[in-house]
């Protein structure tokens, strides 16, 4: 019998549980069968119903579909006792449209690519004629009833034609990293599906609050929404770009960092369709979208690339776009993260530069990269008071690095923990507090050690092995204590938090990176570090609050 995840599936058809049992039946020992599938790109999800892993023979998608499957006129029908209906895509054409984003997804993971794989459509409840030849749907490739018994080997077969073409099989290690992988991409969506029932809950009414805030500028074309950690600006800026979209608008929500650019992806999966922003994710990815070189294929550095290069090449690109191509409405969160000639880029992918609308969220004390850019709004800022994230012990021991001073509106919570010790060996210290916070009952999964100069070893690795996206999809899926920096959390939180301060590198930027890493905890946080680098970024004070003395 076959690895099989999750190991009872919980099938979306009668039809699907049909074609699992024969495969559990006729896959071997070493090969992964996976139901119910999902991966997200750009902001898309997209799900195969069956996916065999199988070692030394390839990777196989598998679209299912009950019912009776005919095709008239080249239009795909579903029958059943109920009636009929047409489908929108073919089955094929799901089958293959999932097979290229999860080995996509796979390859952007592991440096070995992935080799033989196929897409398959099954139809366990119709007998196909015998003079079927349909070009895009051929037979080899569309599987009825009479095959079910013989499953295993119609896969093995459309897998091994690709033997020619000099593609590889499937090993046993890329079988348990894919099977590691796509388990953590899957989980990470579920939680954000948790997540999105949740905000929708009629009983969170901080979040009934922050959505009558952002209903005050729904007359304006352009805002400002100034707020200092905790304060909701991130779920404000989702709410903001799904309302425009709802309403008709082209609307792009952009950020700086990776790993809040893969949460605004993975969340917005859970919107309806015609609430999803048309353009989700990175401002960087934006002008590689619409045809801009990759770093690879670009002759300078990669500040050079990312600083100017891309802004430029947006600008050039939203020139030569299509009307329908650009944007009604952009929504930037983290805006203090982008620079004047980044503004400028943007400023060009809306359809209308004087009247589009651009909406902005920013905290000017988390600007902790060497930028001066300033958002094309000339309307007064909108000020958010409120700490809605923080336990007010967290809240108050950052609270005088705030830009604006807020009202902390969750329960006392536990007390701040400090751990003192050198500089050079914060990062081995804060190991050990996670070690100790485990025994406590903590689960991995609630806890992030985050560092303020050099990072983690544990970070450097995973990204190394896994890639961003499965870094990312890592921290989502929330199994496992995630290691990661504080340039690169901003916007995102956990339950605990280790704070491990090895240096700060510029001792300009150093009380941003302090108040970024202090504020990012939820229940519990825990600052490793010497006093005298705490005092030196953020001043006598916050150690004061730090050390429970202030």
């Amino acid at each position: 019998m076959p690895i099989t995840v999750p190991d009872s599936p919980d099938f979306a058809s009668e039809a699907e549980r049909v074609v699992w049992d024969h495969l559990l039946q006729q896959l071997p020992n070493d090969a992964a069968l996976l139901a119910g599938q999902r991966v997200t790109a750009a902001g898309e999800e997209v799900e195969a119903d069956l996916l065999v892993l199988w070692p030394g023979i390839g990777i196989a998608v598998i679209e299912v579909k009950g019912g009776r499957i005919s095709l008239q006129d080249g239009a795909w029908r579903q029958s059943d006792r109920q009636g009929g209906h047409l489908l929108q895509r073919s089955p094929i054409e799901q089958a293959q449209r999932a097979k290229h984003e999860i080995i996509d997804y796979l390859n952007a993971t592991s440096s070995r690519p992935i080799g033989r794989s196929v897409h398959l459509a099954v139809l366990p409840y119709t007998e196909l004629p015998a003079d079927w030849d349909v070009p895009d749907a051929p037979r080899a490739l569309t599987l009825d009833a009479t095959d079910l018994p013989e499953l295993a080997g119609r896969i093995t077969h459309a897998l091994r034609s690709q033997a020619r073409d000099g593609h590889q099989p499937l090993d046993e290690t890329q079988r348990e990293h894919a099977v590691r992988m796509l388990r953590r991409t899957h989980r990470a969506i579920e939680n954000h599906q948790l997540a999105a029932r949740e905000i929708e809950d009629e009983g969170n009414a901080l979040t009934r609050e922050q959505e009558r805030s952002i209903a005050l500028l729904r007359y304006q074309r352009r805002a400002q929404i100034i707020g200092g950690a905790g304060s909701g600006k991130t779920h404000l800026a989702m709410i903001k770009a799904r309302n425009l979209t709802r309403r008709g608008a082209r609307t792009a929500l952009l950020c700086y960092s990776r790993g809040l650019a893969r949460y605004f992806q993975l969340l917005a999966t859970t919107w309806p369709v015609q609430e999803r922003p048309a353009y989700v994710g990175l401002f960087h990815d934006l002008p590689v979208h619409w045809g801009a070189e990759a770093e690879g294929d670009f002759d300078g550095t990669a500040a050079t690339y990312y600083e100017e290069h891309l802004p430029r090449r947006l600008a050039e690109l939203a020139a030569e776009q299509d009307q329908a191509q650009l944007f009604d409405a952009i929504v930037v969160d983290e805006a203090q993260d982008f620079a004047d000639i980044w503004w400028d880029g943007l400023h060009s992918c809306l359809r209308e530069q004087d009247e589009g609308v651009l909406f902005v969220f920013t905290d000017e004390h988390q600007s902790v990269f060497d930028r001066e850019g300033r958002a094309p709004i000339t309307l007064s800022p909108f000020p958010l008071d409120d700490n809605l994230r923080n336990t007010r012990s967290i809240a108050h021991t950052f609270a005088p690095l705030t830009p604006i001073e807020q009202n902390a509106r969750m329960e006392q919570g536990a007390p701040v923990r400090y751990v003192e010790c050198a500089t050079a060996d914060a990062v081995g210290a804060a190991d050990d507090v996670v070690e100790r916070l485990l025994e406590e009952g903590w689960d991995p999964g609630d806890i992030a050690l985050l560092t303020t100069r050099s990072r983690h070893p544990e970070q450097k690795e995973r990204i190394e092995h896994f890639g961003y996206d499965g870094y990312w999809d890592e921290f989502f899926a929330s199994e496992d204590v995630f290691y990661g920096h504080v340039l690169n959390f901003k916007g995102l939180e956990r339950r605990v938090v280790v704070l491990a301060i090895n240096g700060f590198g510029s001792a300009e930027r150093a009380p941003q990176l302090l108040y970024v890493g202090l504020s990012r905890a939820r229940s519990l946080l825990v600052v490793v570090g010497e006093q005298t680098e705490i005092w030196d970024a953020g001043g006598g004070l916050v150690l004061e609050r730090i050390l429970g003395k202030g």
